[in-house]
């Protein structure tokens, strides 16, 4: 004989049992469906990740010569990019390096002053005038003491005076030219020489600094994020031959509108998940935030009035460095109530 033959009042109480845990289930389960219905989980914050992004360009217009590298690869600050073709640059520098030779010779002429050979022949001059001076002077002695002893005319007299005066300012004006020989040119001509090599080395460098854009370097360590022209097409002036991407200054970037802002701050550390990298551990420490009047929409409090709901721009940075973590991914935070 079966034990529920024995016991036959156990068989009904076991059904009763398991409907009473159905009816239990069913209940709680439509309890926690009208619970979810009536206060359904917050979607999460949904963001970006984006990077430092640079762009590299000539300064001057050009044509591209050749481009050395390619999107995806990586460079170091320094490595040359691109060359650039800067036919009227390069002209303008071989015109101005002509300007500035031209410019430190006149400079050299005028510090020097007279040639060696004007210099020994002003000097020469000078000692021949003080010699005959000399000679002159000599001479006007001898015949000014025979005039007082009367044994020579007055006339006489008077022309040895006259040659001897002469003389002496002959050899005056040419000691006068020997100096200038010697001093060389005036201050005012020596600083006027100075500032047009000043001038002219000025505008070489400016020229030069211009036709240094003929090799276009990577200003710091990054990725290639996109070749813009290649080789053969026209550069405007600024515009990006290629551009560079900074993976070690990423941030992800967030649109909140501001009832949800409370509890998110400068120095705020919220947990996300990436799925391009299949992780949702990832720590992001917020360190700017900023209105985004474009995002504004407008949310009525009451009937007759309201107030403007604004979206503010959230930026947040790794706390540790993320391997594979590139500009362009999804970056999901969860919210709770």
């Amino acid at each position: 004989m079966s034990e529920s033959q024995q016991h036959p009042g156990l068989g009904g109480k076991l059904g009763l049992v398991l409907l009473l845990a159905t009816v239990a289930a069913v209940g709680l389960f439509v309890i926690w469906g009208i619970w979810r219905a009536a206060f359904p989980p917050l979607p999460p914050f949904q963001g970006q990740m984006e990077g430092r992004t640079i762009s590299i360009s000539s300064k001057v217009p050009g044509r591209v010569q050749e481009v050395l590298v390619e999107a995806g690869d990586n460079v170091q600050a320094g490595q040359v990019l691109a060359r650039m073709h800067l036919p009227e640059v390069e002209a303008k520098l071989s015109e101005a390096r002509a300007r500035d030779r031209a410019a430190m010779a006149q400079q050299s002429m005028v510090d020097e002053g007279l040639r060696p050979q004007e210099k020994e022949a002003a000097r020469a001059e000078w000692e021949r005038a003080q010699a005959a001076a000399d000679l002159d002077r000599k001479t006007y002695e001898r015949i000014a003491a025979l005039f007082r002893d009367g044994l020579v005319s007055r006339e006489r007299f008077d022309e040895a005076r006259a040659r001897m005066l002469a003389s002496a300012d002959q050899a005056s004006a040419a000691k006068q030219v020997f100096d200038l020989a010697k001093a060389g040119s005036r201050p005012q001509q020596k600083e006027a020489a100075s500032a047009e090599t000043s001038e002219a080395a000025a505008v070489v460098s400016e020229v030069a600094s211009l036709a240094d854009n003929r090799a276009l370097t990577a200003p710091r360590a990054g990725q290639v994020d996109k070749v813009v022209l290649v080789a053969g097409e026209l550069a405007g002036a600024g515009f990006p031959v290629l551009t560079l991407v900074d993976l070690e200054d990423q941030w992800a970037s967030f649109n909140i509108r501001e009832e949800s802002l409370p509890g998110i701050g400068i120095g705020h550390v919220m947990k996300a998940r990436v799925p391009a990298l299949g992780r949702g551990d990832i720590a992001f420490k917020v360190y700017y935030i900023s209105p985004r009047a474009s995002y504004a929409t407008w949310r009525s409090t009451r009937e007759d009035s309201g107030y403007d709901m604004k979206t503010f721009e959230v930026r947040a940075r790794p706390v540790e460095k993320v391997e594979n973590l590139r500009p362009g991914m999804t970056v999901l935070v969860d919210r709770e109530r």
